[in-house]
């Protein structure tokens, strides 16, 4: 069968695509997207996590049939909003300035669920709102400190304290 979809803004189709195969499948080998990770294939890590029709999804638990028509955005879709002088997305530049990237396979799913997060909140979200977040992701690497001071540099940068009057 043949897919169609907008990946990262731009309209794209993956051919012979077998019924059921994953849109983590599609993103990955067929389309040239490695960014999203496959490491469970059970929807349990969050390594793949990728926004599909702007709600952020498991890309392994999702037919790639399902995402026929739909708008997908990866983690190399969020450096469309990048920094001009990284070219790097606000929440990506905060995972690598806080030192929340090791070994890097969890980081793409990461950074798409803080995307979200921050998306939908104003300001700083407390501790726990970013560990609820977060649950759905798993990092072998970390002990998850640097990635909670990740997302609350790049809530901080996004929405900085205004200064006391002098």
């Amino acid at each position: 069968m043949r897919v169609s979809l907008t990946v990262n803004g731009r309209p794209m189709t993956a051919d012979d695509v077998w019924e059921g195969e994953s849109l983590l499948y599609v993103l990955r080998e067929r389309l040239g997207l490695p960014g999203a990770k496959n490491a469970c294939e059970q929807g349990e890590c969050g390594s793949c996590t990728v926004y599909l029709d702007r709600t952020p999804v498991c890309a392994c638990l999702v037919a790639a049939g399902q995402a026929e028509g739909s708008e997908v955005v990866t983690v190399e879709g969020l450096t469309a909003g990048a920094e001009p002088d990284s070219g790097l997305h606000e929440v990506q530049r905060a995972f690598v300035d806080a030192g929340a990237v090791q070994c890097g396979f969890c980081t793409p799913g990461l950074v798409v669920q803080a995307h979200a997060l921050l998306a939908d909140t104003d300001g700083v979200p407390q501790d726990a709102d970013i560990r609820e977040a977060l649950a759905g992701n798993l990092c072998r690497c970390t002990g998850y400190e640097k990635i909670l001071d990740a997302v609350r540099l790049a809530a901080t940068r996004r929405h900085p304290s205004p200064s006391p009057p002098p």
